[in-house]
């Protein structure tokens, strides 16, 4: 139980892989990073951020937490947001949820699971807010997927509100808001059609988007 000898073996034959494959890939690595993206996703380790998109190390900045939510009195989210956007100059926000959930599912089916009912009170909220639209699909899977859905909606909408998006738009700073869900069943990624460029475009985004999904 002290050792995890087969997770450094795992380690040492991952990076061997990556310098067969470019041998100059860590010394390149080690000098600078210069991600175009920024991925908020959710902290399952059914998906891992990089492997989905099939970008390397250096390529994506990434903030997961469970159930892939920005929530503005959240220091650790916003903090990862100001550096990705003001630091690194990222082009892209990814907010990505994915479907069978388990925060999502606890938030619609009124689970107590513990201390993360706090945390999963803000997937609560959505649900709330879209109750009538939830109601209306009956089978408790979809509703789950549906949710999911709202939750990124509501999500991107939750950026493009923070004031480091609206400076970054201010300022003239290129960026892009993506809102996704990811299908563990198939391993495929769905743009739910919600990308904001500018802070005039983030509520007429956000009503087409949620009335797509209603």
């Amino acid at each position: 139980m002290r050792s995890l000898d087969h997770l450094f073996e795992k380690n040492k034959a991952w990076a061997q892989r990556i310098v067969e494959q470019d041998p100059d890939f860590f010394v390149k690595l080690s000098r600078q990073q210069s991600p175009e993206y920024l991925w908020i996703g959710c902290s399952d380790s059914r998906v891992p951020a990089n492997e989905i998109v099939d970008l390397l190390p250096g390529e994506l900045f990434v903030h997961r937490n469970v159930a892939n939510l920005v929530v503005h009195t959240d220091l650790n989210c916003l903090s990862v947001l100001q550096f990705a956007v003001d630091v690194l100059k990222v082009r892209h926000i990814i907010v990505c949820g994915h479907y069978g959930c388990s925060g999502v599912n606890a938030a619609l089916r009124r689970h107590r699971i513990g201390l993360s009912d706090n945390w999963l009170r803000h997937v609560q909220d959505v649900r709330h807010k879209h109750e009538a639209a939830l109601a209306s699909i009956g089978n408790e899977t979809l509703m789950a997927d549906r949710l999911c859905e709202l939750n990124v909606v509501e999500q991107v909408a939750n950026v493009c509100q923070t004031t480091i998006a609206r400076d970054a738009w201010e300022r003239g700073q290129e960026l892009a808001i993506h809102g996704w869900a990811y299908g563990i069943k198939d391993g495929l990624l769905r743009d739910l059609n919600v990308t904001v460029t500018n802070y005039a475009e983030a509520i007429p985004m956000y009503q087409a988007a949620i009335g797509a999904l209603a």
